[in-house]
């Protein structure tokens, strides 16, 4: 991407005008549009994150739609998302249709919250090597306890020198008393408490250096724990124990992980509002990669070295009473994670607001796509006002729906095609050497190219083969619409520029022998005569040349006219273009004929 900004100036439209401009408008167009959804559906997932962390963390209280059972909490959490996310799209929509510079300004403010919340989590794992925190876990043998309807973690208590059961007693017991029965895994197995946080020292990255995958329905085991078994398996799902809530394996892992890091093109997005895009787009891209690579990997490290197996691998937190398990890691404060997570999500949710619309608008003004040239229009100054009520309104789809769980892989697949072809475009103007091909951005080799496209091409179908495949025939359908129905255009793109070479190749090629009588085609020179209205006296002639060849040789068309290119050159292309037409038209009469 790097090399594609700095050959040339980067007007709006970002990756879409990098892949257009290097591999047609049908390749540009379809994984433009591609791009688009993904982001504008991103959006609408950044929005839903910022209102679900503003309703379980900051205001559990403003909840519109309260459950009266467990059983509906879920549905009112949604219904609760919709309205708030509904109200939250308009909020930010307003603030993109005011200007695009009071969006950078909110930036800087939600930077300075998220880079405050990364130094707070690294202080907390600093912290942690002399002062863990006190957070415990409950072990049931060496199962994991759900705690959130007792508060001890023991069978038994003494009280005033008399015995009694605890709360946990009951959840496995039918009744309060020493003699009631009870689980039988229960009765075999010893309860312990462990720190869930037990600090940098403490050893535990031995424990988590190795993966622990399971199937839906597994119980999270402490693996060097004693457990005597005990009781029916089929009734450890009505037990309070924490299990996996959905199949974990390494390929499902990468395709939720991958979201986190889409956000790499927004710069590029936004290349219209760059001062200078080609000394901005680089730095500002590699800077990113570099800098998030470093924070995403340390964090995992320093999670697994300091936060307990069976915590990590809580999903809902549900052995901590839902409490964060970052925000108590955090110094100095839990309320620095939740602010800094709600601005991050708000952040984003702002950037695919502005970016997408900047590149619809580019497809529209290209004019690629007959029925979005609509979209190309917007306020004087150049800000997409209808493409932004779009994105709103595709936006408003994703939060209506609430519950992104499906959609999420398939925008993964949307974006890893953008990096696709960004990484095919670079590589077939490196190998055709067109002149004009002479970015000043030098570390690039087709290579490398070609192995960031084997990537991605890769990750599609190890996150998801079924998704890639739906992305790609979306893609598809868009590459064949442009292709019959779109304005053509001559943007000097590689793929012509790889015909034009196969073309050459092959006139090459026939040159070194003389050709075989079986190989033989006719090749026919037809002269036209237009009248003074240039329209072709004889039209009959060329079906007539299409019958002697029978579709499988050459025809080469010409006319003349009197008189030098200079004084005659509307007349020149005007003849041009009524042999081509005419080309085609008895080109359409011979097929009838075979029909």
């Amino acid at each position: 991407m790097s090399a594609i900004a700095t050959n040339g100036v980067v007007p709006a439209g970002g990756s879409y005008y990098m892949i257009s401009r290097s591999l047609g408008p049908e390749f540009g167009g379809a994984v433009g549009l591609c791009f688009y959804l993904g982001t504008t559906f991103a959006g609408s997932m950044y929005i839903l994150g910022t209102i679900e962390i503003l309703l379980t963390y900051i205001v559990p209280k403003a909840a519109i739609f309260v459950a009266d059972k467990k059983e509906d909490e879920v549905d009112a959490l949604l219904n609760n998302m919709r309205v708030y996310g509904t109200c939250c799209l308009t909020l930010m929509a307003v603030v993109v249709f005011v200007g695009v510079k009071y969006v950078n300004k909110l930036a800087l403010v939600f930077l300075a919250c998220v880079i405050l919340s990364i130094l707070a989590i690294y202080a907390g794992v600093i912290k942690t090597a002399f002062d863990p925190p006190d957070f415990p876990v409950c072990l049931l043998g060496n199962r994991t306890l759900q705690n959130h309807n007792f508060d001890k973690c023991l069978k038994t208590e003494v009280i005033n020198n008399v015995t009694v059961t605890t709360q946990l007693w009951k959840l496995f017991c039918d009744g309060p008393e020493l003699n009631a029965t009870c689980n039988a895994y229960f009765q075999n197995n010893n309860v312990t408490e462990v720190q869930g946080i037990p600090g940098l020292t403490s050893g535990v990255i031995s424990e988590n250096m190795w993966s622990d995958y399971g199937p839906l329905g597994m119980l999270v085991e402490k693996k060097n724990f004693l457990s005597n078994p005990g009781g029916d398996p089929s009734q450890d799902m009505y037990m309070p124990y924490v299990v996996n809530d959905i199949a974990t394996f390494f390929t499902l892992l990468v395709g939720i992980y991958f979201p986190s890091v889409t956000g790499i093109m927004a710069g590029s997005n936004r290349s219209g509002d760059l001062r200078d895009a080609q000394k901005s787009i680089p730095i500002g891209t590699i800077l990113a990669i570099a800098t998030t690579s470093i924070i995403y990997i340390t964090c995992v490290v320093l999670f697994g070295a300091c936060i307990e197996g069976v915590l990590l691998r809580d999903k809902f937190g549900d052995s901590v009473k839902g409490n964060l398990v970052i925000g108590t890691l955090s110094w100095p404060s839990p309320w620095v994670i939740v602010i800094g997570s709600f601005f991050s999500c708000c952040g984003a949710g702002l950037q695919s607001l502005t970016g997408a619309p900047r590149l619809l608008q580019a497809i529209a003004r290209d004019g690629i796509v007959p029925f979005l040239q609509v979209f190309g229009h917007g306020k004087a100054n150049g800000e997409p006002t209808w493409a932004l009520l779009l994105t709103a309104g595709i936006c408003e789809i994703g939060i209506l729906i609430a519950s992104l769980d499906a959609v999420a892989p398939i925008l993964s697949m949307f974006f890893l095609m953008c990096y696709l072809f960004v990484n095919l475009a670079c590589a077939v103007q490196t190998l055709l050497r067109t002149p004009n091909w002479r970015p000043r951005f030098k570390y690039y080799h087709w290579t490398l190219s070609f192995l960031g496209m084997s990537l991605c091409l890769s990750l599609m179908f190890i996150s998801s083969w079924y998704y890639a495949i739906v992305a790609m025939a979306i893609a598809g359908c868009i590459y064949k619409y442009i292709e019959y129905r779109g304005a053509e255009k001559e943007w000097g793109d590689g793929i012509r520029g790889l015909s034009l070479n196969a073309a050459r190749y092959a006139l090459i090629r026939l040159e070194e022998a003389p050709p075989h009588t079986k190989n033989w085609r006719p090749q026919l020179l037809v002269l036209l005569n237009l009248d003074s209205e240039q329209v072709v006296k004889h039209p009959r002639l060329l079906s007539f040349t299409s019958q002697l060849k029978a579709g499988k040789g050459l025809t080469i068309v010409g006319n003349i006219i009197e008189g030098t290119y200079l004084t005659k050159e509307a007349e020149a292309k005007m003849a041009e273009q009524v042999n081509a037409h005419a080309c085609r038209h008895a080109h359409a009469d011979m097929e009838k004929c075979r029909e």
